[in-house]
């Protein structure tokens, strides 16, 4: 098969992808069009929950393994869609469609390239992977399922990248605050206000800057999102939540990060959702970043998370469309970059 072939058979398994609603923790349907598809092309793909994956017939123990991971689900779509989010439409070379760009360009160019290269004579193991609910870091998607997979030694994410790498991106931690006071009648000038409780533990937030920028992620960032407090005008409230977003570069890790912020609080107590989505990277030097160098890719840091977050190995996205597609109205991919996508994965894949 040419590679207009196997776009021609990426394009069409996308089509029948976006005609499924496969919002994240709902992706069991798309998840059986995907694993009926695969073993229509004979493939013996493996699957947990909604996570499906192939390991290549000729896998040796002896070689270093390569993953290709792209994710099955989406978000829900925004109310200013103008097409249908769940009925593919072509126009031209671009094809419109919840999911088309993130990430359903990558995910059936990737599936592509493991048909295309699984037969052929290489020095390393393949694995394919459709993982699910990465758009909510679910504990049923990638988490689940890689203990089940061979010892992989690095991943190729397909998110929208433009086909550049991105060879470092952001983590993420959530942490609520809380701040304390006593309620009492506003007129009689009873209480603590727990909002003024709060508000030097908020401007320090606010101001605070983290000595150590990243060359491709920046600063270690954080921002308070949510503020909430009082019940009615008249009472003093006696309690305040606040949300603060954390987004990590790859000098600091989320434990840390937390503690240093518990610590400089005066009045507010924090508490971390979670710890377990990292910043994450892969080293220049890498031979699958050089490669892609040689090749006259430019390697950048993005600022989005992706299942490579709970990727204990190196890995780097890589992957058609763009980001500013994501999750927004009318989302669409081109055809001519599913096309490229293939071709560029293979001659990076291929000696």
């Amino acid at each position: 098969m040419e590679y207009k072939e196997y776009t021609f058979d990426a394009v069409e398994l996308l089509k029948q992808l976006i005609a499924i609603p496969s919002v994240s923790r709902e992706e069991q349907q798309a998840a059986d069009l995907l694993e009926q598809t695969m073993k229509q092309w004979g493939l013996n793909c493996q699957r947990e929950a909604n996570n499906i994956w192939v390991v290549e017939p000729h896998f040796d123990d002896n070689r270093p393994t390569l993953l290709l991971n792209a994710h099955i689900d989406t978000v829900k779509p925004v109310s200013s869609w103008t097409y249908n989010p769940f009925v593919p439409v072509v126009e031209g070379d671009v094809l419109y469609g919840l999911g088309s760009n993130d990430c359903g360009g990558g995910l059936v160019s990737l599936l592509q390239v493991y048909r295309l290269m699984a037969e052929r004579s290489r020095s390393y193991n393949l694995v394919y992977l459709a993982s699910a609910e990465e758009e909510v870091s679910g504990n049923k998607g990638i988490s689940l399922v890689l203990p089940l997979l061979p010892k992989i030694d690095v991943a190729i994410v397909g998110e929208p990248t433009g086909m550049q790498p991105a060879i470092a991106e952001k983590g993420l931690m959530v942490i609520d605050g809380y701040a304390y006071g006593t309620s009492g009648h506003a007129a009689r000038n009873e209480g603590v206000n727990a909002i003024y409780e709060a508000l030097d533990d908020l401007v320090w937030l606010r101001d605070y800057r983290f000595r150590r920028e990243s060359p491709l992620l920046g600063p270690t960032k954080m921002s308070v999102t949510v503020v909430e407090a009082g019940t009615q005008h008249n009472v003093v409230p006696d309690k305040l939540h606040f949300i603060i977003d954390v987004r990590t570069n790859e000098y600091y890790r989320n434990e840390y990060v937390f503690e240093f912020l518990r610590r400089h609080m005066r009045k507010c107590e924090l508490k971390a959702r979670s710890f377990r989505l990292h910043s994450s990277s892969i080293p220049e030097n890498h031979p699958l970043i050089e490669r892609c160098l040689a090749m006259g890719m430019k390697p950048f840091g993005s600022p989005t998370l992706s299942d490579q977050a709970l990727m204990p190995f190196p890995s780097f996205k890589l992957g058609p469309g763009d980001s500013a597609r994501s999750h927004a109205a009318n989302e669409f991919i081109r055809i001519s970059e599913i096309e490229k996508a293939i071709e560029t994965y293979v001659e990076l894949l291929t000696n």
